[in-house]
């Protein structure tokens, strides 16, 4: 396909199949009559989100290429992977809810006899090149072709680590749905998708899908795949819902108040996917922390524990300065202070969230020993109250 004309030499740059499309036709025109489309460009609930790194780039630099970070940002040894089988996944849940994390922020969950497929990448590289950008750190857990039948694949956004174009050519031919958010569907249609059988939506809106309920739910993030970010396609969350069960998926989102209002309107869920994984200080507002990923998990279920959470977003692509596995060990103790469950799985690891939770640390015999800041500051505060504590006793004696 030919891109745009370079103004010097008179000739059509190609422009890689990789970017995708641009809204055009009655689907730009059904953005721009988006309530959350405004100025040119879709707005955050919550207000502006820096969508850039804050801070100098030399600071950001320093960090990112410091050797001992770069050396930490990446498993020691080989990652567990779990074999998944078509056998594993041909035997429908007991429970009627089963989740099977493939990495990243791929989740196959088989809910109320149906099947969906969030975020599906099982490229080598989320880029749009072949031979540059973040490589897997660990092979998919089985291919793509081996988890059977899917009903509808939703896509949480169009990020190269969310939207892959070989894994979408791919579930192009066979006989899925695709669920997406407003403008997405462009990207889809280019690589082969059917218009028939696509399901755009805006933030609010609802479509059946069997017996599933599939709504898109506001999120804190950006968009955009070429060189020009036009702002023109939508990020959102999902929640997914059938008879029994309910779950969420949270796509990549900085935390947000509308955490509880999604939670107060939908919840509670029997599990969600929460995002908590490539975040930094640089880029605060499009990405959570884990102990912010678990406060959302806590909002959505009304503030209390309950569910299941299963951290994404993290161990299979290195997208940030934190290590490689600190993620999995924040949200570990984060969860436990708060009393909430979490699942742990390896790749490709099935799991119902109303039976037995991998809960295994499983990453600590691949990852260097990492850091636990405030667990010191927390025997700092316990010494210095119980120091007062002593003090009291010693004042009424």
């Amino acid at each position: 396909m030919a891109g745009p004309r370079s103004p010097h030499t008179g000739f059509r740059v190609p422009r890689p199949a990789a970017f995708g499309a641009d809204p055009g036709g009655e689907r730009m025109a059904r953005i721009r009559r988006s309530p959350h489309f405004r100025d040119g460009v879709f707005q955050n609930p919550g207000g502006a989100a820096r969508t850039r790194p804050s801070g100098s780039a030399r600071e950001f630099a320093k960090v990112y290429f410091d050797r001992a970070s770069r050396l930490s940002r990446a498993p020691l040894g080989t990652v567990p992977v779990h074999a998944t089988t078509l056998a594993d996944l041909a035997r429908p849940p007991a429970s009627g809810l089963r989740i099977t994390w493939a990495g990243h922020s791929g989740v196959l969950t088989e809910i109320d006899g149906q099947r969906v497929l969030f975020d599906p990448v099982w490229g080598e590289r989320c880029s749009p090149f072949p031979f540059a950008g973040p490589k897997r750190l660990h092979p998919v857990p089985l291919p793509l072709a081996s988890l059977g039948p899917v009903d509808v694949v939703v896509i949480s956004h169009d990020h190269y680590d969310h939207l892959d174009m070989p894994t979408i050519k791919a579930l192009a031919g066979t006989d899925t749905l695709f669920a997406v958010p407003l403008g997405v569907g462009a990207h889809l249609e280019h690589w082969g998708v059917s218009p028939a059988r696509l399901r755009e939506l805006d933030w609010h809106e609802s479509t059946r899908v069997g017996g599933l309920t599939l709504t898109a739910t506001p999120a804190r993030h950006f968009c955009g795949r070429g060189l020009r970010n036009t702002q023109h396609t939508l990020w959102a969350s999902w929640v997914v819902a059938g008879e029994r069960h309910r779950v969420y998926h949270s796509g990549d989102t900085g935390y947000f108040d509308g955490f509880r209002e999604i939670g107060a309107a939908h919840g509670p869920f029997d599990a969600t996917m929460i995002q908590l994984g490539a975040y930094s200080d640089f880029w605060p507002d499009i990405h959570m922390t884990p102990e912010e990923g678990v406060r959302a998990h806590l909002d959505l279920q009304g503030g209390r524990p309950g569910g299941v959470l299963l951290p994404i977003h993290w161990g299979t692509f290195n997208l940030a300065p934190h290590a490689w596995a600190e993620p999995a060990e924040w949200t570990k103790d984060a969860a436990g202070e708060a009393g909430q469950a979490v699942a742990f799985p390896r790749p490709g690891e099935p799991f119902e969230p109303a039976g037995r939770l991998p809960e295994e640390p499983w990453w600590r015999a691949v990852s260097q020993p990492l850091a636990h800041p405030w667990r010191r500051a927390r025997r700092a505060e316990g010494a210095a109250e119980a120091s007062r504590g002593d003090l009291d006793l010693a004042g009424e004696r």
